[in-house]
């Protein structure tokens, strides 16, 4: 599988399709570029054949998986490098894990780019998008496939860099700008310790394989010797805290948080990749390879437990209080990416991480078909607040079926692949919490509170979508009113509607009245287009199958009926409660029973923006005119030297008379200054 042949040295032409799930959705962002100029129609056959390519290259990694009974395979795409303290692999390693990752990020890469075909066809940067999406799509594959760090962190930044430019797609508002800026500088933050994280781990190992990571640092009774400048007893929990710092920027868990609803700025089609299938899932991802790391550092589990415990409870509040239902998916994201990171620190011991990536698996699905929905609602109602989206569901009723299921998988409902995946993330963790782990109490704390919540905010969704405004009831009425029967029409009726005569019976001409003008067409995405959102919404049915695949190693065969029960009738309890406070609502929404502060204070992000201001923007701010100041007094006194230097040489310039004599005495003369000076000081 090596493209470079380690006997010869010669290249290797044959791919394989771990090479073409990375290659292809780079190769088609470089062509949209290079050879579509103008035509919009041209950008959106290549992007979409290319990601349909990008897809059957992991699908083709399922069959051979599956005949070579599920072995991880191992590629290089690059020369390795060997030193004399550091191997440089450059491989890929193909897992079964990875395998269906990359499924679902090539399936959501697809109806993405199907989606914005129809959401971006006359945006005159469509291509520039398209050509994102596609680097994007391959940059996460790249962290997917990854068997080396170096790949992994070349796909991480990469990945980076895509989001700021999809984000701030519409660059023409000062809010896409800021909100594109904002992202880009707090995800570089925490990349910082993650590199640094990434730094020991290979460097302890002695090789950037993740492989001979793993096994090296499980190798270590006391994780850390080794390091540079001796033994170091805790540096693998130090390695682990960095890492999961950068995770946390990635995943935008707290206190990172706040860049992630503000990124709703960018296109609808740009949301759905970054929040369902690519980005801020990256970490969780990241996480689940390392995971047996974090298994031999208790301290590092309760870090990433402590914080993601937190993030899932507060993303689920302030997902219940956003008055933009885009916003609420985005706060519902950051409250699902905490459910998974905390499910993989509350983990008992011994257990993989497939019940939280298969939870990761179903989270691609429902979020991206909820995110294109709501895109799909917006144009027809012309935004995402409630006021604009209430009802928009009853009006536009072919939505119902997509929208609905949707929101059921995120609330948790049987038979769903929500409910499934959720399900046993908590039956692990409360196993993890039986077992007295610190880190598996804190994930089931979290968990029991985060369930009834997600269906608190995900059932007032559906009630503001289904909601009939008090105009839309008395447009209902009017009509019956307008519809008659017969036997209602009596004589003066028919007298007042006959048609005006003259004096001789002859009908008079009068002004044709205007015919009324041809009903709006509301637009809607094409066929191809509604059999993607088919397939996000299929998978989110019958998604929970997997579990009883050889690809899962998930203990289902004997669930705790009394946890499932409990978790069923605190989602019921949460739906009632909402459907309560709805009633007699404007909009059909429970959230306006609570004080208007507190709704703006959640729509502002909770005052975040100015936490940060004060806690990092101003001392940050302060320094660097501290700094500035210093600067121009250091450049002040070098050009005052140099000026003062051209006046004294200016007012001794007429002193020199040219003669070599005047000169050589002169010289001499300081010579000697310089001399008897030495002498004295010695």
């Amino acid at each position: 599988m090596n493209l470079i042949d380690t006997r010869t040295g010669a290249l290797d032409l044959v791919l394989q399709p771990s090479h073409l799930t990375i290659l292809l959705p780079s190769v088609g962002a470089v062509l949209i570029v290079l050879l579509v100029r103008r035509s919009n129609a041209a950008a959106a056959w290549l992007a979409g054949v290319t990601a349909l390519l990008g897809l059957l290259a992991p699908a083709w990694l399922v069959w051979q998986a599956m005949r070579g009974g599920l072995r991880a395979v191992v590629g290089t795409i690059g020369v390795p490098i060997s030193g004399v303290q550091m191997t440089l692999p450059m491989q890929l390693h193909v897992t079964r894990l990875g395998i269906m990752v990359a499924v679902a990020v090539g399936v959501v890469s697809l109806v993405v780019q199907l989606f914005a075909r129809w959401y971006l066809y006359n945006d005159p940067r469509y291509r520039s998008f398209a050509a994102t999406v596609a680097l994007f799509t391959a940059a996460m594959q790249l962290v997917v496939l990854s068997g080396d760090v170096v790949l992994t962190l070349v796909g991480w930044e990469l990945m980076g860099w895509c989001s700021y430019v999809l984000i701030g797609h519409e660059s023409e508002r000062a809010k896409a700008r800021r909100a594109a800026f904002k992202a880009f500088m707090v995800t570089r933050l925490a990349d910082a310790p993650f590199v640094v994280g990434l730094v020991i781990l290979a460097t302890v190992a002695r090789s950037t394989s993740i492989e001979q990571i793993l096994l090296h640092w499980k190798a270590i009774e006391v994780p850390g010797q080794l390091l540079i400048g001796g033994p170091t007893p805790g540096a693998g929990t130090l390695a682990l805290v960095l890492l999961i710092i950068g995770v946390a920027g990635k995943s935008a868990l707290v206190p990172f948080q706040d860049w992630l609803p503000d990124a709703m700025e960018g296109p609808t089609p740009a949301s759905a990749l970054i929040h369902a299938a690519t980005m801020v899932a990256a970490g969780t991802y990241v996480i689940a390879v390392l995971h047996p790391l974090l298994m031999i550092t208790p301290y590092a589990a309760v870090v990433l437990g402590a914080l993601a415990g937190l993030t899932t409870v507060f993303g689920a509040v302030m997902a219940f209080l956003q008055h933009d239902l885009k916003k609420l998916l985005a706060w519902s994201t950051i409250s699902q990416m905490g459910l998974m990171l905390v499910g993989l620190a509350g983990l008992p011991n011994g257990v993989s991480p497939d019940v939280v990536v298969l939870h990761l698996l179903a989270h691609a699905g429902f979020k991206a078909l909820l995110f294109l929905m709501i895109g799909w609602l917006a144009v027809l109602v012309g935004g995402t607040i409630v006021e604009r989206m209430s009802g928009a569901v009853t009006t536009h009723f072919k939505t119902r079926w997509y929208v609905g299921t949707g929101l059921l998988a995120l609330a948790g409902i049987p038979p769903l692949f929500g409910f499934v995946s959720k399900d046993l993330i908590v039956d692990e963790v409360l196993r993890g919490a039986a077992d007295g782990r610190k880190a598996s109490y804190i994930a089931a704390v979290a968990l029991l509170l985060v369930i009834p919540l997600t269906a608190a905010y995900a059932m007032r969704a559906w009630l503001v979508l289904t909601h009939r405004t008090v105009l839309q009831r008395n447009q209902v009425l009017d009509v019956m009113d307008d519809s008659r029967t017969v036997e209602d029409i009596d004589l003066m009726d028919m007298l007042v509607t006959t048609a005006a005569v003259d004096e001789r019976g002859r009908p008079i001409e009068v002004e044709p009245e205007p015919e009324p003008e041809p009903e709006v067409v509301l637009p809607r995405p094409p066929a191809v287009t509604r059999l993607g959102l088919s397939l996000l919404a299929l998978a989110s049915i019958v998604g929970g199958a997997l579990v009883v695949s050889p690809w899962m190693r998930v203990n289902y065969e004997h669930p705790q009926w009394l946890i499932v029960v409990s978790g069923l009738l605190a989602i019921a309890a949460a739906g009632l409660l909402v459907r309560a406070l709805s009633v007699r609502t404007t909009f059909g929404d429970a959230a306006s029973r609570l004080p208007l502060r507190l709704r703006l204070g959640a729509s502002r992000g909770a005052g975040f923006d100015s936490l940060y201001q004060g806690t990092v923007g101003r001392p940050v701010l302060a320094l660097a005119r501290l700094v500035a100041a210093a600067d121009a007094l250091i450049e002040r006194g070098v050009r005052g030297l140099g000026t003062r230097t051209l006046d004294l040489a200016a007012r001794t310039d007429n002193r020199q008379t040219g003669a070599p004599s005047t000169g050589l005495v002169t010289i001499a003369a300081g010579m000697l200054v310089v001399a008897v000076i030495g002498v004295a000081l010695w």
